[in-house]
């Protein structure tokens, strides 16, 4: 399975914005859809957003569409997060994850995801 590491994460304020990286080790990075995905104490891990293995689509939760990017450069396996106009309620630790599944969404099944990083919006 891919091994995921993400970084980037740390404190801002409201409006702010911030970028999440993702680093793939792997052979077959390339054939995974990659999604990010985020955690709350006491909640359900939330669905964000996903990217297709080529980059040619992508899916966004209602919550952070338009504010939301996620891109990937697949020479480096590299995924990111692009961050903006951060609220207060985006606060939560941001995951990373990989699937094999053609169709994006929250109901994909993730293979593999990472350890978290903290993303802290003040207001």
């Amino acid at each position: 399975q891919v091994q995921l590491v993400e970084s980037g994460g740390g404190l801002v304020q409201a409006g702010g914005s911030l970028r999440l990286s993702c680093a793939a080790s792997g052979r077959t990075f390339r054939s995974y859809s990659m999604g990010w995905l985020r955690q709350v104490p006491g909640k359900e891990r939330e669905f964000v957003g996903a990217i297709s293995w080529s980059g040619g689509r992508t899916y966004y939760a209602d919550s952070v569409k338009g504010r939301f990017t996620i891109s990937r450069d697949n020479a480096k396996n590299l995924v990111f997060l692009q961050m903006n106009s951060l609220k207060p309620e985006d606060t939560a630790v941001y995951y990373c994850a990989a699937a094999m599944d053609y169709t994006l969404g929250p109901r994909m099944s993730w293979t593999s995801w990472g350890q978290g990083t903290q993303v802290t919006v003040s207001s």
